[in-house]
């Protein structure tokens, strides 16, 4: 199983982006998946997560100004970024909750996609 993430950039304070994670491979089903984020020198920690019923749970940061959403039929998942602030730069990582083909149930990372909010 693999996650890619996309969609990165540098932005001004107040832009927006669009992060897009798409999973492939051996997958029979996705539980959970979420957005997590690591800031240079810091902890990564929870953005935003969304559970296979599309019910969403959000960091206090963010709330009002991220929004996740999720494509089962692609599985995929998006995080939409508005009014974003230079404490957003970090690199964004997703995370996905898979049960394989061989009935393993496993959590998997994608490789990061770094955000850079500057003027």
């Amino acid at each position: 199983v693999q996650l890619q993430a996309s969609g990165g950039g540098l932005v001004q304070p107040g832009g927006s982006l669009r992060l897009s994670c798409a999973a492939s491979g051996s997958i029979f089903s996705i539980y959970d998946m979420g957005w997590y984020r690591q800031a240079p020198g810091g902890q990564r920690e929870l953005v935003a997560t969304i559970t296979s019923r599309d019910s969403t749970n959000y960091t206090d940061s963010v709330k009002g100004r991220f929004t996740i959403s999720r494509d089962n039929a692609k599985n995929t998942i998006y995080l939409r970024l508005n009014n974003l602030k230079p404490e957003d730069t970090a690199v964004y990582y997703c995370n996905a909750d898979v049960l394989g083909t061989d009935w393993r149930r496993r959590g998997y990372w994608g490789q990061g996609t770094q955000v850079t909010v500057s003027s």
